[in-house]
């Protein structure tokens, strides 16, 4: 199956490319070739056309290779070339034709531009983004509209965590292109938050915070690095309505946000509200972070027999494994009988727990035991979300 999906991504490549120098060599060749020359070209264009449908990439790219050597000044021969090269991994060399390009004095400014956007795709490929972003930067001055060029850009920023840069290029190419970037531009001015926090910047991390909002008004993680900052502030009151309002912008981050909540809830003594908050939670949220969070309240208020009645009734709505080892530890605090059997019951239960992990990516799959606000393998933000099964709260 992968062979043939091998052999049809060469023929989408290579027959397009293929249509071209042949149109190429037949208009050329009207104007400026003689009869037997135009003859030749349009043979060894046709033999190359015929590797491509056989199955034979590498003699039909040999081929087009000698019909550029024949005319060097085709521009689009030569960009199909290089494209091929970094296709096959050898980015050296499409490398050093595109180079090639971007040096010739005759041409326009639209096959300027294409060139050097080439020229900075192989130098992505080849992990030099340095130079590629010499090369993009170079090309956006050229073509204040080359939006493959800025998100280039976004992309070489982010991996050098300049942060400031990645959100100036992510501006410019929403109105470029007309693309909403604002959910990007939130996460990027949260890793800005981030750092100045770290830094002791409190006040330009409210002002990363205030901007990451005007992106985007729903950022949950703005929200909560919020909520951080008035805890250290000494406002437990302002961090409470910053986390609940993080958790009404997004329910699935709740397990990460109940903790810090439930502390400032303590903290202000306000059972009764935490109790209506986590009610309304479990009525939008449909993992056990919020039933388990109650049931430990109604332990505290009204003793393990209580909280379990509670939770027992809870788990026939929304059975969960995290549940299970909760209503044993329950039952083996309020009764005796069957120790045994529940303390089994709860090893098992554990070594379920472990085995899984605890957060997955949303959009490709990626399974993690700790949670990263950036996918590590999709590189998409805020889409590592924890598992309604398996949260912690």
């Amino acid at each position: 199956m992968l062979a043939f999906l091998d052999q049809w991504l060469w023929l989408v490549i290579l027959v397009p490319s293929a249509a071209v120098i042949g149109w190429i060599v037949g208009r050329r060749g009207g104007q400026i070739h003689k009869e037997s020359q135009v003859s030749k070209l349009s043979v060894t264009y046709f033999r190359g056309l015929n590797y491509l449908l056989t199955e034979q990439p590498d003699k039909a790219i040999e081929l087009f290779l000698h019909i550029a050597e024949i005319d060097k000044e085709t521009f689009e021969t030569q960009v199909a070339l290089g494209h091929l090269f970094r296709r096959r991994g050898e980015v050296d060399r499409a490398i050093r034709l595109h180079q090639g390009l971007v040096e010739r004095k005759d041409l326009n400014d639209a096959q300027r531009v294409q060139a050097l956007l080439a020229l900075g795709e192989d130098y992505m490929r080849s992990g030099l983004l340095d130079r590629a972003e010499t090369v993009f930067s170079e090309l956006a001055s050229i073509d204040q509209k080359a939006p493959l060029a800025l998100k280039h850009l976004i992309g070489i920023y982010q991996s050098e965590r300049d942060w400031e840069k990645a959100i100036n290029n992510a501006v410019r190419y929403e109105s470029v292109t007309g693309e909403p970037m604002g959910k990007l531009i939130a996460q990027l001015e949260c890793e800005l938050a981030e750092r100045k926090r770290a830094e002791g910047d409190t006040t330009g991390a409210r002002e990363c915070i205030a901007r990451a909002y005007a992106a985007d008004s729903t950022c949950c993680r703005a929200g909560m690095i919020e909520g951080r900052l008035d805890l250290e502030a000494g406002d437990v009151r302002g961090a409470t309505r910053a986390y609940e309002r993080a958790a009404r912008h997004d329910p699935d981050f709740l397990p990460e946000i109940l903790p810090h909540l439930l502390e400032c809830y303590a903290r202000i003594g306000d059972t009764p509200g935490a109790k209506g908050f986590l009610t309304e939670m479990s009525e939008h949220y449909a993992g056990i972070s919020p039933v388990l969070a109650l049931t430990r309240l109604v332990e505290k208020d009204d003793g393990p027999a209580a909280a379990r009645d509670f939770l027992v009734g809870q788990l026939q709505k929304r059975p969960s494994v995290r549940g299970e080892s909760v209503l044993i530890d329950l039952s083996l605090a309020g009764q005796s009988d069957a120790v045994d059997t529940l303390k089994e019951l709860k090893g098992i239960t554990d070594q379920l727990l472990v085995r899984n992990p605890s957060y997955r990516c949303t959009r490709c799959g990626f399974g993690a035991r700790s949670h990263h606000w950036q996918c590590p393998s999709c590189k998409e933000w805020a889409t590592v979300k924890p598992l309604l099964n398996y949260a912690v709260v």
